[in-house]
């Protein structure tokens, strides 16, 4: 299982605090602490929601140039705006990375992946298109299979393509973790060179007991096929739940990174 840091998220109040700060230190301490956790690579969003594009390109080459001088980890570069994400790929200057992302609009395809092509970095596509999130599987599928169409006629390989099923809270619709599982399930199957990655922890927003709702929904994420996980890193008992998941569906051979995670 790929694990993505979610940490450096500047929707979040205290991340966006840092972002418009410039704060350097508490930007290098979310980082390391994720690294050290684990994480195989840090995503890094620095959409405020203040000031102009040319204020998220100069936020995001700020992050990636003061983040990749002190952690080696590779970064996804999350962004909505293929702008951001292409001043992004220029500061890393070829170093290892993410593009997060693009989904199944015209408009957004022919920016990102030629991106994708150029930069030789991997690519995650969200299932939903112009009108949003799907909220069929059908739906879903026919968003990803148009990603993966265009990927194909861009020169990006499937195996460099993420497909993100997309989750919505089980809190405002009882029927969505199902309909992400079963997207998964049927990615894999008409899909099967590509990878995939989702958000884990919006399955549980707005209902108590949050912990345990993203390890279970994890579990299952794992039996149906899921490649790739953003989450918390330093939350123990969910990179616990990264390797039973793993190891109960064959994923750990010899069981080796479940016996070095809980051996006493």
């Amino acid at each position: 299982m790929i694990i993505i840091g979610e940490k450096i998220n500047a929707s979040l109040a205290g991340i966006k605090a840092i972002v418009l700060e410039r704060d350097r230190a508490r930007l290098l301490d979310l980082a390391r602490t994720q690294a050290g956790a684990g994480a195989d690579f840090i995503d890094v969003n620095v959409g405020t929601g203040v000031g102009s594009r040319e204020d998220e390109i100069c936020s995001m080459q700020w992050a990636i140039e003061a983040i990749q001088e002190k952690v080696e980890v590779p970064l996804c570069l999350d962004s909505a705006d293929p702008a951001v994400l292409e001043a992004g790929l220029k500061a890393r200057n070829g170093r290892p990375s993410l593009i997060n992302s693009t989904k199944a609009e015209e408009n957004n395809l022919e920016q990102v992946v030629p991106l994708a092509r150029e930069y030789d970095t991997p690519l995650v596509g969200l299932a939903m298109d112009k009108a949003g999130i799907p909220k069929t599987v059908e739906g879903r599928l026919r968003a990803c299979e148009k990603i993966a169409a265009a990927c194909e006629k861009q020169g990006v390989s499937s195996e460099t393509l993420y497909l993100d099923p997309l989750v919505i809270p089980v809190s405002t619709d009882i029927k969505q973790g199902m309909v992400t599982l079963n997207t998964i399930v049927e990615i894999k199957k008409r899909l099967p060179a590509v990878k995939t990655v989702m958000g884990l922890s919006n399955v549980s927003y707005g209902l108590p007991g949050r912990t345990g709702l993203n390890a279970a929904f994890l579990h299952m994420a794992v039996y149906a096929g899921l490649d790739a996980a953003i989450t918390d890193p330093l939350d123990k008992a969910l990179m616990g739940a990264v390797k039973t998941g793993e190891v109960l569906v064959g994923k750990d051979r010899h069981c080796r990174r479940y016996t070095r995670a809980f051996r006493k």
